[in-house]
């Protein structure tokens, strides 16, 4: 099984009817403009093209590469710049909290375009808060192992561990983003019973719970800090660790890596590690200063119309869509490389993102800055 049937299989999704063409025409702007803020890697210039050939809409899009920074600049600017945001699902609490999103007019979204089960889930994952929708569902995807096997031979998936990049032989030779490592390095720790987690989950539970198992698995990580080579805080920087800085191994996204595969011929591969690829969802948002409303609502409603916007994304970036019937246009090579990487137990074995308490961020924060600063 791969990743994109379990979205129907594994969550109980019944058979997908195609999208009236009706629903999807009716949605599109008055607006001729789009200023679109997304993570670094996410829109591609093939999406962007199609969209504005479906619509006449014309896109500015500006990029981010973490949750914190676009919340950061939308913070500064009290909501305003941008028609269109993707924040991670489970980042809603931080954006509830300074109250920068509006709510979605559902009436105005085609939701039978989304997968029902990301639709579901997303609810209680920080979607809707005080009974009213903000974010909905735009991909998901997960963050494991990527190893150059030419130098680093003998891992495989489902047998790797986010262990490996600490061990012996591998000093100053991989990459890692500071946050995400030390979820990494906790799964690991609590895996083989040194620092108990309850598989990280109780680090959601109380500021002094995340305190105490990040402090211990954040000395982990100094101690073992001469295998760093390079952090990365975006897909850009992920890609050139491995292909211009000498990285063989490394925590990293699944959409940088499936690119790299593809141009390496499987020389550089993606694995999940026995302890769980750590999987995510981001969704669609509009901020409470947005200009361009109808343009908006256009861009989630060509997305979710009929599967072939929700492929395009997949097929050019790697990442997984949410858009129901994606699956149906994915070219082959994509397709054979999902099923190469998750492979056996993968699925069943994914360790999804809790949605972040209100205090969590900043903990983290202090912990990051620990370890990137040692």
């Amino acid at each position: 099984m791969n990743r994109r049937n379990f979205i129907k299989d594994g969550l109980g999704l019944g058979g997908a009817a195609m999208l009236a063409p009706i629903l999807v025409s009716n949605s599109f702007a008055s607006e001729k403009e789009l200023n679109l803020y997304s993570w670094s890697d996410y829109v591609s210039d093939e999406m962007i093209k199609d969209f504005k050939a479906k619509t006449g809409i014309t896109v500015n899009l500006s990029t981010y590469g973490s949750n914190d920074e676009a919340l950061n600049k939308l913070r500064a600017s009290n909501g305003k710049g941008f028609d269109l945001i993707m924040p991670s699902v489970t980042y809603g609490g931080q954006w509830h909290k300074y109250g920068l999103l509006q709510a979605l007019d559902t009436s105005r979204i085609n939701t039978k375009g989304c997968e029902a089960s990301m639709w579901e889930s997303s609810k209680t994952s920080g979607g809707v808060s005080r009974n009213k929708r903000y974010i909905v569902p735009f991909n998901w995807g997960t963050e494991a192992i990527t190893v150059n096997t030419q130098k680093k031979p003998g891992f495989k998936t489902n047998e790797v561990s986010y262990g490996d990049l600490w061990g012996k032989g591998l000093e100053a030779q991989i990459v890692v983003r500071a946050h995400s490592a030390i979820t990494g390095a906790g799964l690991y720790l609590d895996r083989i019973g040194k620092v108990p987690s309850n598989k990280m989950l109780d680090t959601y539970k109380s500021k002094e719970q995340m305190r105490k198992i990040y402090s211990q698995i954040t000395d982990f990580l100094i101690e073992h800090k001469k295998n760093v080579r390079q952090f990365w805080s975006n897909a850009q920087e992920t890609i050139n660790a491995f292909m211009q800085n000498s990285c063989v191994m490394g925590q990293t996204w699944d959409g940088p890596a499936f690119r790299m595969m593809k141009e390496t011929k499987g020389k550089i591969k993606y694995m999940a590690p026995k302890e769980g690829a750590i999987a995510w969802m981001d969704g669609m948002a509009i901020p409470t200063g947005a200009k361009n409303l109808s343009s908006a609502y256009a861009w989630i409603n060509w997305y979710y119309g009929g599967g072939k916007a929700g492929a395009l994304h997949s097929n050019t970036t790697g990442y997984n869509s949410c858009a129901k019937n994606a699956t149906r246009y994915l070219n082959p090579e994509t397709k054979t490389l999902f099923e190469s990487v998750y492979s056996g137990d993968a699925i069943k074995n994914l360790w999804w993102y809790p949605e972040d308490p209100t205090w969590s961020a900043a903990i983290r924060n202090e912990f990051k800055d620990k370890f990137l600063e040692a």
